[in-house]
Protein backbone atom coordinates (compact mmCIF):
# COMPACT_ATOMS: atom_id res chain seq x y z
CA UNK A 1 0.00 0.00 0.00
CA UNK A 2 0.88 3.21 -0.57
CA UNK A 3 2.68 5.28 2.34
CA UNK A 4 1.55 8.65 1.84
CA UNK A 5 -2.09 6.82 1.70
CA UNK A 6 -1.31 5.28 4.71
CA UNK A 7 0.00 8.74 6.19
CA UNK A 8 -2.99 10.43 5.05
CA UNK A 9 -5.62 7.80 6.19
CA UNK A 10 -3.38 8.26 10.06
CA UNK A 11 -3.58 12.06 9.89
CA UNK A 12 -7.47 12.19 8.75
CA UNK A 13 -8.14 9.57 11.99
CA UNK A 14 -6.17 11.65 14.33
CA UNK A 15 -7.75 14.56 13.34
CA UNK A 16 -11.29 12.84 13.63
CA UNK A 17 -10.52 11.67 16.85
CA UNK A 18 -8.66 14.11 18.31
CA UNK A 19 -10.45 16.47 21.62
CA UNK A 20 -14.18 17.33 20.69
CA UNK A 21 -13.04 20.92 22.17
CA UNK A 22 -10.96 23.35 21.19
CA UNK A 23 -8.39 24.32 24.00
CA UNK A 24 -10.15 27.31 25.48
CA UNK A 25 -8.13 30.27 27.25
CA UNK A 26 -8.86 30.42 31.24
CA UNK A 27 -7.98 34.16 31.34
CA UNK A 28 -10.77 34.89 28.73
CA UNK A 29 -13.03 32.34 30.94
CA UNK A 30 -12.90 34.03 34.01
CA UNK A 31 -14.46 37.17 32.20
CA UNK A 32 -16.94 35.99 30.58
CA UNK A 33 -17.87 34.21 33.97
CA UNK A 34 -18.37 37.32 35.26
CA UNK A 35 -22.10 36.73 34.06
CA UNK A 36 -22.25 34.27 36.26
CA UNK A 37 -20.67 34.90 39.56
CA UNK A 38 -24.31 36.92 40.82
CA UNK A 39 -25.40 33.19 41.10
CA UNK A 40 -22.94 30.54 41.05
CA UNK A 41 -19.50 30.21 43.21
CA UNK A 42 -16.33 28.78 41.79
CA UNK A 43 -13.89 28.97 44.36
CA UNK A 44 -16.09 28.17 47.41
CA UNK A 45 -19.05 25.35 48.18
CA UNK A 46 -21.59 27.80 49.09
CA UNK A 47 -24.65 27.93 46.96
CA UNK A 48 -26.19 31.21 45.69
CA UNK A 49 -29.07 31.07 43.70
CA UNK A 50 -27.60 28.19 41.29
CA UNK A 51 -25.28 25.58 42.79
CA UNK A 52 -21.41 26.02 43.88
CA UNK A 53 -19.51 24.91 40.70
CA UNK A 54 -16.26 23.58 42.85
CA UNK A 55 -15.15 20.63 40.95
CA UNK A 56 -18.03 20.66 38.45
CA UNK A 57 -15.90 18.92 35.48
CA UNK A 58 -17.18 15.34 35.46
CA UNK A 59 -18.96 16.14 38.53
CA UNK A 60 -22.56 14.16 38.10
CA UNK A 61 -25.71 16.69 38.28
CA UNK A 62 -27.66 17.64 41.04
CA UNK A 63 -25.20 16.70 43.73
CA UNK A 64 -23.87 20.09 45.31
CA UNK A 65 -25.40 19.57 48.76
CA UNK A 66 -28.40 22.28 49.98
CA UNK A 67 -29.20 23.18 46.55
CA UNK A 68 -32.59 22.67 45.69
CA UNK A 69 -32.41 21.56 42.36
CA UNK A 70 -35.56 21.54 39.40
CA UNK A 71 -37.90 18.50 39.17
CA UNK A 72 -36.08 18.72 35.38
CA UNK A 73 -32.57 18.69 36.91
CA UNK A 74 -33.33 16.45 39.07
CA UNK A 75 -35.01 13.81 36.05
CA UNK A 76 -31.77 14.65 34.38
CA UNK A 77 -28.94 13.66 37.46
CA UNK A 78 -31.01 10.36 37.79
CA UNK A 79 -30.45 9.35 34.31
CA UNK A 80 -26.66 9.75 34.61
CA UNK A 81 -25.95 13.02 33.72
CA UNK A 82 -22.61 14.12 34.25
CA UNK A 83 -21.38 17.12 33.64
CA UNK A 84 -18.27 16.29 31.06
CA UNK A 85 -16.96 19.21 28.85
CA UNK A 86 -19.64 18.23 26.45
CA UNK A 87 -22.61 18.51 28.43
CA UNK A 88 -21.33 21.45 29.91
CA UNK A 89 -20.81 23.06 26.69
CA UNK A 90 -24.19 22.60 25.28
CA UNK A 91 -26.18 23.49 28.79
CA UNK A 92 -24.25 26.79 28.29
CA UNK A 93 -25.56 26.72 24.65
CA UNK A 94 -28.57 26.70 25.22
CA UNK A 95 -29.65 25.74 28.59
CA UNK A 96 -33.27 25.66 28.24
CA UNK A 97 -33.09 23.49 25.12
CA UNK A 98 -30.67 21.00 26.83
CA UNK A 99 -32.69 20.47 30.15
CA UNK A 100 -35.99 22.06 29.29
CA UNK A 101 -37.77 23.44 32.39
CA UNK A 102 -34.81 23.99 34.44
CA UNK A 103 -34.50 26.94 36.78
CA UNK A 104 -31.70 28.87 35.24
CA UNK A 105 -32.38 31.99 33.74
CA UNK A 106 -28.98 32.50 32.03
CA UNK A 107 -30.31 32.35 27.78
CA UNK A 108 -26.74 31.29 27.07
CA UNK A 109 -23.34 31.65 25.32
CA UNK A 110 -23.65 31.13 21.30
CA UNK A 111 -20.39 31.07 20.35
CA UNK A 112 -17.98 27.88 21.07
CA UNK A 113 -15.34 30.00 22.01
CA UNK A 114 -16.52 31.79 24.76
CA UNK A 115 -17.83 28.18 25.68
CA UNK A 116 -14.60 26.92 25.50
CA UNK A 117 -13.06 29.71 27.37
CA UNK A 118 -15.77 28.91 30.14
CA UNK A 119 -14.88 25.49 30.54
CA UNK A 120 -11.26 25.92 30.87
CA UNK A 121 -12.02 28.35 33.44
CA UNK A 122 -13.59 26.27 35.10
CA UNK A 123 -11.14 23.71 34.94
CA UNK A 124 -8.35 25.53 36.03
CA UNK A 125 -10.63 26.77 39.14
CA UNK A 126 -11.00 23.17 39.89
CA UNK A 127 -7.57 22.54 39.56
CA UNK A 128 -6.75 25.27 42.32
CA UNK A 129 -9.49 24.25 45.01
Amino acid sequence: MNKHLIIGALAALIANTGAAFAEGDAKKGKSIFKRCIACHNINKEKNKVGPHLVGIIDRKAGIAEKFKYSKAMLAKAAEGLVWDKANISAYLEKPKAFIPKNKMAFVGLKKPADRDNVIAYLEEASKKK
